[in-house]
């Protein structure tokens, strides 16, 4: 078997070889540093299902990412100090009741980085959080902002997680960034996500700057405290990111989520995820893979400053 303990692992393996852990990490490991989860979850999408099936998918892709050291941050994927806990336990058809698994299943971990599965999951991830630090900030690389109060009458949609972590003081307004934000949307939505105090980057605001430019915005905002890290698939546009369930055109290149992640150096990240992936939609692997690259380069940017500390 490939997986095992840490510094068990070694490159003589192909990649198609490899087990279906996230870049062939240990398995089952909740004391690790980091820990990876799957959140198999689709109930609360509002247009193309499918999510459920995002997590294994990423998995499946993320074993390109063992083929070396990572390539900004120099990070060995070999030892690195993190687990694969597998999938977390979910109740169909139910999401208040899911939500209160994952919290259950989330509370007590050192650093969680979840992979989704639609975007409603993240609201308990950061109710747990914010047990623990106080309301976060957050960036979020997204086409929607997520602050609908209901979606089509229900109110624990995948868009409406901010809303409510907003009105429940699990998320600093004043200290979370969209980025990537162009789909359709009531005005009156715009407007109110705005006056809680949200900063708005559009696709284009993003496209006619430069990654250092909006890094450097991010971290402005974010600030010092401690922050989550999100990542809706849907941010990218649906060239690269064809395999998702609400794709919008016009969204960002993937060298341009990649290069404004390498440099969110100083973030005190303490958590985050990356969700919507819709394998059924999918070609090549195109999303997936772009997903668990993400995942890497966060894992990567928060590992290399443990180290430079």
């Amino acid at each position: 078997m490939s997986q095992g303990t840490a510094g068990e692992a070694n490159y003589d393996l192909p990649t198609f070889a490899r087990g279906l852990s996230f870049i062939d990490f240990p398995v089952g490991n909740r004391e690790a540093k980091y820990c990876i989860a799957g959140i198999p979850v689709d109930f609360a999408t509002t247009n193309r299902a499918g999510t459920r099936e995002g997590p294994n998918a990423v998995r499946l892709a993320s074993r390109m990412m063992f083929d070396g050291d990572h390539p900004f941050h120099g990070v060995d994927p070999i030892g690195f100090p993190a687990s694969d806990i597998g999938n977390f336990d979910v109740r169909i058809g139910d999401i208040a009741e899911t939500h209160r698994m994952i919290e259950a299943q989330a509370r007590g971990l050192n650093h969680l980085f979840a992979i989704g599965g639609e975007h409603s999951m993240t609201l308990p991830l950061l109710r747990i959080l914010a047990e623990r630090h106080g309301p976060l900030g957050m960036v979020q690389f997204d086409a929607h902002v997520d602050t609908w109060h209901t979606n089509f009458g229900q109110s624990l949609a995948h868009g409406t997680p901010f809303y409510h972590a907003v009105r429940d003081d699990i998320l600093d307004p004043k200290r979370t960034i969209q980025i990537g934000i162009r789909s359709p949307a009531e005005t009156s939505i715009m407007d109110e996500t705005k006056a809680m105090g949200i900063s708005i980057m559009s696709a284009e605001d993003v496209h006619l700057s430069t990654p250092d430019a909006v890094a450097a915005k991010v971290r402005d905002v974010l600030g010092d405290g401690a922050s989550y890290f999100t990542f809706d698939v849907d941010g990218l546009d649906p060239a690269f990111a064809p395999g998702t369930g609400t794709p919008e055109m016009g969204g960002l290149h993937a060298w341009q989520a990649r290069a404004i992640i390498r440099r969110l150096g100083g973030v005190d990240f303490v958590g985050g995820d990356v969700v919507e992936v819709a394998p059924a939609f999918d070609h090549a692997e195109i999303t997936a893979l772009a997903a668990a690259t993400v995942a890497w380069d966060y894992l990567a940017l928060v590992e290399s400053q443990e180290l430079a500390s």
